[in-house]
């Protein structure tokens, strides 16, 4: 994927996969971002960034695979669902890495 096709937000948080999205679902999964982000930030031991990478499976492109990983302090935290909502799948697998971060 062309580096021109992902979008970063705040310095630290990088989204690869939804340029082709709207504007109004944009609003609403930056607002769902940003809440994890500021929770995650509160509980990382040294927050250093987000990718949050999102792409379309199944035979009509209707599910929505999405990769999430943070790196707090050099180690990686990943988490992957696949859904057919798109705010619940990024929802989850960032819900996924906050479980893991409290461990």
């Amino acid at each position: 994927m062309a580096e021109e096709d992902n979008i970063v937000l705040g310095g630290n948080i990088e989204l690869v996969g939804f340029k082709e999205l709207d504007g109004g679902s944009m609003v609403i999964l930056k607002k769902v971002i940003g809440n994890h982000v500021r929770k995650m930030s509160e509980t990382a031991e040294n927050f250093e960034k987000l990718t949050v990478t999102m792409k379309k499976v199944g035979g009509g492109g209707n599910k929505f695979e999405v990769n999430a990983k943070m790196l707090d302090n050099g180690r990686p935290i990943n988490s992957e669902v696949t859904d057919f909502n798109l705010f619940f799948t990024v929802d989850k697998a960032l819900a996924n890495i906050q479980k893991q971060l409290a461990k």
